[in-house]
């Protein structure tokens, strides 16, 4: 029979390898995790992990094995370095330049018009009361200002 500690030191191994089985990359499927794919090398890795559990491995001893022994590519999470650093990076710098390019056309298009209209009016022999009318009538309002929420 089965003691209550030994079931549940059984169910946090199989709880943990589940974990580490889930962030590992099949080497034979490329893109399945170990913990999904039913082949060969992916059985015998989950077989190790359990393994390495019950002696005592922490997760990072673990994953850092499963590294030296099959390369960085077999998991899916790559660590983060100078050779990764574009890959992590990569994302933020692209919604970076997106959001300043939003920013800068929605500036020249507040702005462009106005500075066109005036200089068309400038050109043009007005007298200056005219010509006082005319940039008053052109000069863009101020932006509306914000209502916070809790206003």
């Amino acid at each position: 029979m089965v003691s209550d500690e030994e079931l549940k030191k059984a169910q946090t191994v199989e709880a943990r390898a589940k974990s580490i089985s889930h962030n590992v990359r099949c080497t034979e499927c490329g893109n399945q995790s170990i913990e999904d794919s039913q082949a060969d090398i992916a059985i015998l890795l989950r077989k190790l992990i359990r393994d390495e559990i019950r002696a005592g491995k922490s997760d990072k001893d673990i994953y850092k094995k499963l590294e030296e022994d099959y390369g960085e590519t077999v998991l899916y999470a790559p660590r983060f370095d100078w050779q990764t650093a574009g890959l992590w990076l990569a994302p933020f710098a692209v919604m970076g330049t997106a959001a300043g390019v939003g920013a800068y056309q929605r500036h020249r298009q507040k702005s462009n018009v106005h500075l066109m209209v005036l200089n068309l009016v400038r050109d043009i022999p007005l007298t200056p009361m005219e010509k006082q009318t005319m940039v008053e009538l052109l000069t863009p309002p101020p932006p509306p200002r914000k209502k916070w929420w809790w206003w």
